[in-house]
Order: C-alpha cells, then sequence, then structure tokens
C-alpha cells in the first residue's frame, strides 16, 4: 500500500537533501560501524534499512522483540539482499546485564544509535508501566551513552519525539527529561537528535491499528478534532540518519513544514484508507452501533467507522518540532531544519531526579502523583493535561 496518498502528500520529504549530500552519505557509512538499540521497531527497521543498503563496515542490531527482529531479517533480505560488512541481530533487553555483557564483549562502534523507546502516550495511565517509561526513555539511554564514550564511539543519536517540545503529556515530558540528560552527556561525546512527527502506520499506532481491524473484521474508529504531521516509516529512517551523520554536537533535526507537510486529522486518513480498500465509510452513532453493524455492512462495501472528538488523558491540541526560544538553522538543509543548542543543564536538577527515582524504587511502592510532581520540578512549563480518561477505556 502507498502511504503517501493517505496521509494527503504524492511526494517524499527528503528527498532533495539525500541527492544533495548522497555521495557523502555512502562514503562515511561504507567505512563505519553502527549499533542500532532497539532496531526491529517501525523507526528503528527504517533507519536499520537505511544503513544496511549502504554497505557498512559493521551494523548489530539489539531489540527486545525476537520476533521483529526476525522480520527485519526477513525484509532487509527480500528487499536488499546481502551486505560485505559484519551484520547481527541480537534479541537483548537493552537494561539488563546480559546487555552490559554484550557491550563489554564488543562495544567497538563508530556510531551508536537508540531508537528504543516507550512512545505511547496511554502508557501514564498506571504508575508502574510509568516509571518503565522513565526506564526506558531517560536512564536506558543515559546508560548506553556512558558506555559509548567508555567505548570512544564518535556519535551518538537518541530519537526524541515533537511531544518533548512544551509538552502536555508524560510520554513527552520524558522525552523532554532525557533531552536534558543528553546535554550533560554531550561534555564528553557528541550528541545529536530528531524530533519528528507521527510514523504513520508504525507498530502501535492507530494506523497501524487499521490494517489490524480490517484484518479482524472489526470498526475502525478515530478522533475528528486531533489534528498531527506524519512521516512515512523511510522518511523517519532517512531523518534519523542525516542528523546520526550531519548533525553536530546537541543539534536536534526535525522536518521542516511546507505545502508537502501539512496537518491532517486521524478520521481523515481512516476515509483514505477505506476508499483504498474500496469502501464506503458509514458513520456510527456509538460502539454498539458500529460492531453490530460489521455483520452486515462490508459484504455491501461499506465500513462501520466511529468518529469522535478526544477527551482522553495527554493529548496535544497541536503539534510543534521548536519552541519560540530555541535557536534555529533553517538554511542548511532543503527540508530540514535544526535546532541550535549552547552547552546548558542544571546538574543538581538532573542529580534530584536521579535520586528520587531511586528513592521511590528502593520503597518498593509509588503513586502517579509522585512521579507527576516530580517531572514537574524537572519542567516548571510542564502543562500536564489529565482527564481522568485513557484510551485503553475506548474501543
Amino acid at each position: 500500500m502507498n502511504i503517501l496518498p493517505l496521509i494527503g502528500r504524492n511526494s517524499e520529504l527528503f528527498t532533495d537533501d539525500l541527492q544533495t549530500h548522497q555521495v557523502e552519505l555512502e562514503e562515511i557509512v561504507s567505512n563505519s560501524s553502527f549499533l542500532v538499540i532497539g532496531g526491529a521497531g517501525s523507526i528503528g527497521q527504517a533507519v536499520t534499512k537505511e544503513i544496511f543498503k549502504r554497505n557498512p563496515l559493521k551494523l548489530h542490531v539489539v531489540d527486545i522483540s525476537e520476533n521483529n527482529l526476525v522480520e527485519l531479517v526477513r525484509d532487509l533480505r527480500s528487499s536488499i539482499g546481502y551486505t560485505s560488512g559484519d551484520f547481527k541481530t541480537f534479541a537483548l533487553d537493552v537494561g539488563s546485564n546480559v546487555y552490559d555483557a554484550f557491550i563489554k564483549f564488543d562495544g567497538k562502534y563508530d556510531y551508536v544509535l537508540n531508537l528504543s523507546a516507550l512512545k505511547h502516550v496511554r502508557s501514564e495511565k498506571d504508575p508502574f508501566t510509568l516509571m518503565r517509561m522513565v526506564d526506558v526513555n531517560v536512564f536506558n539511554t543515559d546508560k548506553t551513552i556512558l558506555q559509548s564514550i567508555n567505548n570512544n564511539t564518535k556519535k551518538y543519536f537518541c530519537v526524541s519525539t515533537d511531544k518533548a517540545a512544551n509538552p502536555v503529556n508524560m510520554m513527552g515530558a520524558s522525552k523532554r527529561i532525557m533531552e536534558m540528560f543528553l546535554m550533560r552527556r554531550s561534555k564528553d561525546i557528541s550528541i545529536s537528535t530528531a524530533r519528528f512527527a507521527n510514523v504513520a502506520f508504525s507498530d502501535g499506532s492507530l494506523l497501524h491499528g487499521f490494517n489490524l481491524r480490517i484484518q479482524k473484521h472489526q470498526p475502525i474508529v478515530a478522533p475528528n478534532d486531533i489534528k498531527r504531521y506524519f512521516v512515512t516509516p523511510k522518511e523517519s529512517g532517512e531523518l534519523c540518519l542525516m542528523s546520526t551523520i550531519f548533525g553536530e554536537n546537541r543539534d536536534v533535526f526535525f522536518p521542516k513544514l511546507s505545502e508537502h507537510l501539512h496537518l491532517i486529522t486521524f478520521a481523515e486518513i481512516a476515509v483514505k484508507f477505506l476508499e483504498n480498500l474500496g469502501y464506503t465509510p458509514y458513520e456510527c452513532k456509538d460502539e454498539d452501533e458500529a460492531r453490530s453493524l460489521m455483520r452486515i455492512l462490508p459484504q455491501q462495501k461499506k465500513y462501520p467507522c466511529l468518529f469522535s472528538k478526544s477527551d482522553t488523558t495527554g493529548e496535544k491540541d497541536f503539534e510543534e518540532f521548536f519552541t519560540s526560544q530555541e535557536i534555529l538553522d533553517l538554511r542548511r538543509f532543503h527540508n530540514l531544519g535544526i535546532i541550535k543548542n549552547d552547552l546548558s543543564f542544571e546538574e543538581d536538577r538532573l542529580l534530584k531526579f536521579e535520586n528520587e527515582i531511586s528513592k521511590m524504587k528502593s520503597k518498593g511502592v509509588w503513586v502517579k502523583d509522585e512521579l507527576v510532581n516530580l517531572f514537574n520540578q524537572m519542567i516548571p512549563n510542564f502543562n500536564h493535561k489529565e482527564t481522568g480518561k485513557y484510551l485503553d477505556a475506548k474501543m
């Protein structure tokens, strides 16, 4: 399926920039070694593919999902084939001692890319998943940077999110805190990152859920008031690789807003998606009607849909890649913008965050309010949007 028309576009975003830097990009990749952490997720697979097709000297991929790693290898072998370099995958938990042993065994990479993250807003619904979000998004990141410093890695890349700019949910705030920890480590290693839009049809996303609903013969549900920017999985990989190779220390890459990148609602994409499959969307009044009509409407080439306003915790009313206080470079690339950062961090604040999280874990019990309060201390203008409603309570 061609994703571009479904998100309201007919051309890829970064073609001009990739063509302009094609020779330099291929020369650097083909003479370098890479470790991709979280490489079997949607963005991880996309960036792994971008590296693989440029024939790196060494490419190792780590992910906690054994099944997704299998699919990654099948995809690479089926689409590209083979490279002359050292390519291996490892089903490891980055937070484990086994991963630490893996790094001690080798650990020599020119570039380390961390795509591992808890990325769902719904992950803040309980204090336990929320604490794991802190571990994965903040502390595992900090650990792997320290390991990269010890192994004389040339460059560390970590993916952030547009939701880190003026965050309203705990996921975005965790990524903003992660950026603070990155800033501290940038004294000792070159670090770049990227903020980008929703990756269309990525694993676990609402759009990916559209495919599953069709397969399982279930209604399509989507908010009709939430507008988002979307990039394709391929574009997400290109953005990450460009930031990794060409980003200067503390640079944050993002896609420039243009006539090619515009806001679109999930409901609009749902309509395009169904029409592409030959269905006419049929809007239902509630969940019960949508479920009941699944027995008859698809036979008439109509598909039950439930489009409604969003009222769940953490939904941001609009998307932004940068704040008014950040300094931008919009000249270096055609469709890539860069946030330029000077070295600036508050050591005491980072230490307090580490100590408070450690205390909560030592007690063996904590509540969500404790974490929210700590996040508020880390990000004074954090405008957490709590409604008491979560996506898991909806179809």
